[in-house]
């Protein structure tokens, strides 16, 4: 791609408006120093100087839409809990509609706590209910309210209940009639109940788990093999498939190509799936071709392991690298 193509893309990012479907959380953390092993066990000691909460999950992808410039409108079940409330709360303070936002009683809101110190996870506590949502219907309303001029639906999947089978099934169908684009970023427990989407992005991990299958991750006539399976599985238009520190693959109905991840310093991989599923949602609402999607999901990746936590991906800086590279 030419420079002036990708600066176009990126503007056009700006009238994109992406509907995010899915398990919506609260990312806490408390940031401190080691200095002293507990006398009590053999741990060390976290002295807490700083905390922080931060939207998590599909909210997260909804912070990284923004961050490269769409209108992000999140659905997702919360529990009827001051978590709940408190997760409407940071969905404002980031200027982000909660028109989406479902209360579920006797449901928990997910917390995930993450003890930080010298720029690295010590421990990570979880507070969450996982059983499906007793609510699906009116969820399901929910959603398809909010499909008007939407260019792209993602459907973020962290097993936390949100994305039964019930409700996957027929937000696809009712995006497949309106003729808008689908993404999953999927789990490994309704793994293959996301048929007809088009394009659908799990890690190795997931993959192997999801399907029941073992292959060498470092044989890439294996991997191939693996994800045309998935595609004709699932009938989708593509498998976006995530090597962690190899790069990314993607594999279509008669091509199958593999990008190489680009030399960084990796700090932190938390979130990193999510701007790899909001960057391809946004490249899929502008019918770049999938090839170029993958490269810019790749790039975008790489980008946010290089700092602490869950963060958004910087849409400048990510325009940068991207001309770099396709110039390059």
């Amino acid at each position: 791609m030419r420079k002036e193509e990708i600066i176009g893309l990126f503007d056009s990012f700006n009238k994109k408006k992406v509907l995010i479907v899915g398990d919506a959380m609260i990312d806490a953390y408390m940031w401190g120093k080691i200095e002293r092993q507990s006398p009590e066990a053999p741990v060390p000691v976290v002295e807490i100087e700083k905390h922080e909460n931060r939207l998590g999950g599909a909210g997260n992808v909804a912070r990284n839409i923004k961050s490269l410039g769409a209108t992000p409108i999140l659905c997702a079940v919360v529990g009827d809990d001051f978590r709940g409330k408190h997760l409407k709360q940071l969905l404002k303070e980031e200027a982000l509609s909660t028109v989406g936002i479902l209360i579920e009683k006797s449901r928990k809101t997910t917390v995930k706590t993450r003890v930080i110190s010298e720029d690295k996870h010590q421990l990570r506590i979880d507070e969450e209910d996982t059983f499906p949502i007793k609510v699906e219907q009116e969820f399901l309303e929910l959603v398809y309210s909010n499909m008007e001029d939407v260019d792209v639906i993602i459907l973020q999947d962290y097993n936390k209940g949100v994305l039964t089978p019930f409700v996957i099934k027929n937000i696809i169908k009712k995006a497949n009639t309106l003729n808008i684009p689908t993404i999953v970023d999927p789990k490994t427990k309704n793994f293959l109940a996301y048929k007809n989407c088009d394009i659908f992005k799990p890690n190795l991990k997931e993959i192997k788990t999801g399907c029941n299958i073992s292959f060498d991750e470092n044989n890439m006539s294996e991997i191939k093999s693996a994800t045309k399976d998935l595609l004709q599985m699932i009938k989708a238009k593509g498998i976006l498939l995530t090597l962690s520190e190899k790069g990314v693959c993607m594999q279509t109905a008669d091509n199958f190509t593999h990008i190489n991840a680009e030399k960084r310093n990796i700090i932190d991989v938390s979130g990193a799936g999510d701007t790899v599923i909001s960057t391809s949602a946004l490249c899929l609402a502008s019918n770049v071709d999938f090839v170029s999607l993958s490269q810019f999901a790749n790039l975008a990746g790489g980008l946010v392991c290089q700092r602490v936590g869950v963060v958004p991906i910087e849409k400048t800086e990510l325009l940068k690298n991207a001309i770099s590279y396709f110039t390059n």
